[in-house]
């Protein structure tokens, strides 16, 4: 096992590596550029876009409506990432790695865009009648029979990592936060989680974006207000936080404290996977999910799939890092999900670390919901519409295992898969860039003429 460990530490160091970063940021700056910087521009028409897409235009094609789509995405996406993965990125790289979260969630916004786009223009209806999108449906009809086997190996690196990173590193930390914080048996959670996501998983996507339509923009308002009342008592510390973060994003930081010292690339590679981690700008996930929505126009899609990273990373992942910087505890040598709840903790003394471990329990079990998805549209890509009810089987039974399990393996296994997925997606957004201007171009253009 220590052999194994050390060759998937060794692959994980070289596609986490310059390589890597210079592609997801490369791709994402290209795209922004390509469009104008119109995701930057089209915020506050991306805000609007999202309060009236909860409701689906008369004749649109899809399962749920494009809000419930981006809450099924947000349910993926807001999780352990940003409680846990902000934390980590600090520890390691420290406060400068949040200025490259925020990087990556910029660029990423493009990337996002045209991942969403992409996956409804090309999308398809399976032989369940369901709309189905994503990379692998892009790289299939978007770039013809030779590049086919790219679209496989999304699919299947996606199907791999989702039971890692979407399952069982997600009860996992779960299982821990609420063993730590309340003394519940991780088998206990094992097994509630097991029963509530196998009641969702029986609805489908119809359900998942139900639960999700509730359950997310919910706690993304309660983290984002308990995080404003801590940053409101440490009010005078901001301005100082600020500095650190741009300073040390550019500058390497010595030892201090507990915390070890980081070079330049340290908090860059820490920021931008950890940022990848948490928003998955770059992996095209969200793309499967915004497929269902129902939506006349690809490029409507986009702009409410774009909101995702900039609410999962520019609003809740910086909530995360400037609470542990202004609480001073990033240089404490803490890290991980200890870290977060020591910040709050220290802030908010006898609710604080409750508050996170219960942030934390529903951020990451909506993980799972929404990565069942993800997943669940992987494989059927793969096999068809018969892997449908043994995967859900297999997939609600790994979340009991990932719950009474060591991780630390599975942990760095699907960080890998994840660079895995990554790669087919990017190289497809590139390729098909013509296509995503060309959309984006005739949307605009319809509105200018139709006032």
């Amino acid at each position: 096992m220590d052999t194994l460990t050390s060759i998937v530490t060794t692959i994980n160091n070289f596609v986490w590596g310059p390589p890597m970063l210079v592609l997801i940021l490369g791709t994402g700056l290209y795209l922004q550029l390509r469009l104008g910087l119109m995701p930057l521009r089209r915020i506050v028409m991306g805000f609007r876009m999202v309060w009236k897409s909860r409701q689906a235009e008369a004749g649109a094609k899809g399962e749920i409506t494009p809000y419930a789509a981006l809450m099924t995405a947000l349910a993926a996406t807001v999780g352990t990432g940003n409680i846990a993965g902000v934390a980590t990125a600090i520890a390691i790289g420290g406060p400068g790695a949040l200025f490259w979260m925020w990087m990556t969630a910029l660029v990423g916004m493009a990337t996002k865009y045209a991942e969403v786009l992409l996956a409804v223009h090309f999308r398809e209806v399976d032989d369940r009648g369901e709309h189905v999108g994503g990379p692998m449906f892009a790289i299939k009809n978007g770039l013809g029979r030779r590049w086919a086997w790219l679209g496989v190996a999304f699919a299947l690196f996606g199907g791999l990592a989702g039971f890692g990173i979407g399952n069982m590193v997600q009860s996992n930390s779960i299982a821990a936060a609420l063993d730590a914080s309340f003394g519940v048996s991780p088998w206990v959670s094992g097994v509630v989680l097991m029963v509530l996501t196998g009641f969702v998983l029986l609805g489908g996507v119809k359900r998942i974006g139900a639960v999700a339509a509730k359950l997310v923009p919910a706690m993304c308002i309660g983290y984002i207000a308990a995080s404003l009342i801590v940053l409101g008592m440490y009010a005078n510390e901001i301005p100082a936080a600020f500095g650190l973060i741009f300073t040390h994003a550019f500058t390497p930081l010595s030892a201090v404290g507990g915390f070890t010292g980081a070079t330049i690339m340290l908090a860059m590679r820490y920021g931008v996977a950890r940022g990848i981690f948490s928003n998955e700008a770059g992996l095209g996930t969200a793309g499967i999910a915004q497929a269902a929505g129902q939506t006349k126009d690809a490029a409507e899609s986009g702009l409410v799939g774009m909101m995702g990273t900039f609410i999962d990373t520019i609003l809740v992942c910086t909530m995360t890092g400037l609470v542990i910087i202004v609480t001073g505890l990033w240089s404490s040598g803490l890290s991980g999900a200890a870290l977060s709840s020591g910040a709050f903790g220290a802030a908010l003394p006898g609710f604080g670390q409750y508050f996170v471990a219960i942030a934390l329990t529903v951020f990451a079990f909506t993980t799972i919901l929404g990565w069942a998805y993800y997943g669940e549209k992987c494989w059927g890509y793969l096999f068809g519409s018969k892997i449908i009810l043994p995967y859900r089987a297999l997939w609600t039974l790994f979340v009991l295992v990932g719950a009474v399990t060591h991780l630390d393996f599975v942990w760095l296994l699907a960080d890998t898969l994840n660079a895995f997925m990554a790669f087919p997606n990017l190289v497809s957004l590139v390729l098909l860039s013509p296509v995503v201007s060309k959309v984006t171009n005739d949307y605009f253009e319809r509105k200018r003429r139709e006032g």
